[in-house]
């Protein structure tokens, strides 16, 4: 399991969490392949986690606001596209593994477990558990510069 604060594990936990939470994410991988999408490992045990949570936050964060996300990657659907595009820039796979702001950014997951923010550009939140306390506490994101 991984270790947050207690701010974060409290706010996991009012949107669903618990410790050794597992999800099938079974449909959603065969759906967004059919749709286009790479799969990969890092997204699916994430997934298995946390898929489905919705964690409602908003207000003043450490370096930027915090923003409502949700952990579903069908919102994604019809983006294979960009996805691809970004997979190609850093070397790996990129999964969808749900929506932040509404629908405003995309998140998705590399095969080595970076949490990225995907948009008409990218940036990474790091991997797991820093990237969520990163999401949950608003701390901006690092860009990821185009070659």
């Amino acid at each position: 399991m991984a270790q947050f604060t207690n701010e974060v594990e409290h706010i996991l936990r009012a949107a669903g969490w618990l410790p050794g939470r597992q999800v099938d994410t079974d449909a959603w991988r065969e759906r967004l392949e059919l749709g286009g999408f790479r799969w990969n490992v890092a997204a699916d045990r994430f997934l298995e986690e946390f898929g489905g949570l919705a964690v409602d936050v908003s207000g003043p964060g450490i370096t930027s606001a915090r923003e409502p996300f949700e952990l579903d990657p069908t919102l994604v659907e019809g983006d294979d596209d960009r996805f691809a595009g970004w997979a190609e820039v850093v070397g790996e796979s990129i999964a969808p593994v749900g929506e932040l702001d509404s629908g405003r950014y995309f998140l998705g997951m590399s095969e080595t477990g970076d949490l990225y923010l995907v948009a008409d550009w990218l940036a990474s939140f790091g991997q797991i558990p820093e990237a969520l306390e990163s999401l949950i506490l608003g701390r901006s994101p690092v860009p990821v510069e185009e070659a």
